[in-house]
């Protein structure tokens, strides 16, 4: 049996798969075929050989079939893994690195769009070009003046008045355009205001500036677009006048209007939020590791998710020393998101990797809050597992789960008013292929659902806001907020050239402002 084994791998060392193209590249949304060569000592090709294509990394990014065919769904790097097998062999193996670039542009973006400028002003635009899958595009972005001598678009893309008239300044990437028209205008400034003129706070404060510009006559000059800078420190300044600073310490804010500007001055104190954490009460578990807590409303029960096949119910009423009153045990290995609806009667937890495949969510009643007690559960459409869940009631509408699914990426709308019969309302999901689309988490407040959906960044649905005329059975589409994760997480690439996986995580809203999380790995 030794020496059978040593002569299969003298067989396999002395062989060499080839694939082509050596060092694939593809463009989002375009497919590419793999093909793959094994070769003896001799150059000939070994007969009777299958071959296998699967993924090594970047399952997010593409999809590859058995006849390894590439199907590129989101930019980034996918390390692919071609085997080779002959039976009474050992397979041969190579991996591959595919490169899966932005598609071509199809939108662009355009900000700001000044309509009046003074001769000698100037502004800085920006541009942002987006492929039909709404993934930040490969085309380079040119700009045109189609009157040079009124206002010209440099390199750096800084807008400049030269004179007064009127011209249509067009950028294009690719085949895509965007245009807008500016009237240059010949004024005597006489002076020019921000407001506020100074002002305190501190770090991570966000402080709105405008200005005024007068001419000789004292008359407001309306329209202007001023180029704002900073100074001092880092943060960030918007060219609306929206300015942030990162760190303690004096920053000067100005608005410049080319041969004319004014300044404003900010001085940001120490955030100063620290706080020592004290540990109160603990309770450990040597069984499983613990994943998940929900606490019930009565804040005196607490639930414990697990990675196991249970989730404890804690008596958190005296919180130096909590008990574990009861269990569920449940078909899992993964139980990853806990919830309750708001009046504290019912509870869902979440499934993934149940041996069975089927996996979805558990509904227990809470009536007696340590010992919950499993109604029903779902499973349909979402047997590839459920990670997250979100558990909201309105008066309109009643109680939903908001569940993500493993498997598609979709979020499914589960009605609970009866808990004990648990009913799909709606699905909804990106105008993306399954292989790319991945739902992580969901947030659901004011009848508006915050969507983290990875490659395709924060996603805002209206489940009840009424701000499209959606509800819990027909979510509507409000807006995303789409980033390049790309280049976002560019460096990363020098530390591991065979790529790495990245996308919005989780969105919380607090008031007026989404805070967003990317996972990346």
């Amino acid at each position: 049996m030794f020496a059978l084994t040593a002569v299969f791998l003298l067989q396999a060392a002395q062989q060499t798969l080839i694939v082509r193209p050596p060092s694939p590249r593809v463009a989002s949304g375009d497919t590419l075929r793999l093909t793959a060569e094994l070769r003896d000592a001799s150059g000939r090709l070994v007969p009777g050989v299958r071959y296998r294509y699967s993924y090594a990394g970047g399952d997010r990014q593409a999809a590859i079939d058995s006849t390894g065919l590439v199907t590129a769904v989101a930019p980034g790097t996918v390390r692919a893994a071609v085997v080779a097998l002959v039976d009474g062999q050992s397979p041969v193996v190579k991996r591959i690195d595919l490169t899966i670039t932005p598609g071509h542009a199809s939108r662009l973006e355009v900000a700001p769009r000044p309509s009046v400028l003074l001769a000698g002003g100037r502004v800085r635009l920006t541009a942002m070009a987006w492929s039909a899958g709404n993934d930040p595009a490969i085309d380079s972005i040119s700009w045109r003046s189609s009157s040079p001598g009124v206002a010209r678009v440099d390199a750096g893309h800084i807008l400049t008045g030269v004179a007064p008239g009127r011209a249509e300044i067009t950028a294009t990437a690719g085949r895509a355009t965007a245009a807008f028209a500016v009237t240059v205008r010949a004024a005597k400034v006489g002076r020019v205001d921000v407001a506020p003129a100074t002002t305190a706070g501190r770090q991570g404060d966000v402080v709105k500036f405008s200005v005024t510009v007068r001419d000789a006559a004292s008359r407001a000059i309306e329209g202007l677009t001023p180029q704002w800078t900073m100074s001092g420190g880092a943060g960030l300044m918007d060219q609306d006048g929206t300015f942030v600073g990162y760190d303690a310490g004096t920053y000067t804010v100005t608005a410049n209007f080319g041969a004319r500007s004014a300044d404003a001055t900010v001085t940001l104190s120490e955030r100063d939020v620290r706080r020592k954490a004290t540990l109160v009460g603990s309770v450990v578990r040597g069984a499983f590791s613990t994943s998940e807590v929900w606490v019930h409303p009565n804040g005196k029960v607490a639930y414990l998710g697990t990675l196991g096949d249970r989730l404890y119910a804690l008596d958190i009423s005296n919180p130096a020393s909590p008990v574990i009153v009861d269990s569920v045990v449940a078909n899992t290995r993964h139980v990853n998101d806990i919830m309750s609806t708001a009046d504290g009667k019912t509870l869902v937890f979440t499934r993934e990797n149940a041996d069975n495949r089927r996996n979805g969510i558990v509904i227990c009643s809470i009536e007696d809050p340590l010992h919950p007690r499993p109604v029903s559960e779902f499973t349909d459409g979402v047997t590839a597992g459920v990670h997250s869940a979100f558990v909201y009631t309105q008066a309109r509408y009643g109680s939903h789960v908001y569940l993500t699914n493993d498997g598609t990426g979709a979020i499914h709308v589960i009605d609970i008013n009866d808990p004990q019969h648990p009913k799909q309302a709606a699905t909804w999901k990106t105008p993306r292929d399954d292989a790319g689309r991945s739902l992580h988490d969901i947030d659901v407040q004011d009848g508006l659902l915050y969507a983290s959906y990875w490659n395709d960044g924060l996603v805002i649905l209206d489940v009840g806001n009424g701000i499209r005329g959606g509800s819990p059975s027909n979510p509507q589409f409000v807006s995303q907020f789409k980033y390049d994760l790309d280049a976002r997480y560019r460096e990363l690439s020098a530390f591991d050239p065979s790529g790495y996986i990245r996308g919005t995580h989780t969105a919380w809203r607090h008031g007026k402002y989404v805070i967003i999380a990317d996972e990346v790995f």
